[in-house]
């Protein structure tokens, strides 16, 4: 009989896998569903508050940029007037 290394491998105190596998219960994964769709509906809310503050961010960088167009229009025309 050949000895493989799996006979000799130290075996751990407990397994982590094996006592997650027996302690998930149906009760247990529709709980993590419901913290999975809470955190879905974060994301989605947060990605609906982003998308509303950059189109917030956008109107006031063309009022801006409106503003400023027209300001150097008023120069351009003083400007022409001197001349």
């Amino acid at each position: 009989m050949n000895p493989s290394l799996h006979d000799y491998a130290p075996s751990p105190a407990h397994d982590p896998i094996d006592e997650l596998l027996q302690n998930v219960s149906v009760k247990g994964t529709k709980a993590m569903l419901l913290y999975e769709d809470l955190a879905r509906e974060r994301r989605l809310e947060a990605e609906r508050v982003a998308r509303h503050l950059r189109l917030v961010r956008q109107l006031s960088a063309v009022k801006r940029w409106e503003r400023i167009s027209e300001w150097a229009a008023r120069r351009a025309r003083r400007a022409n007037a001197l001349l």
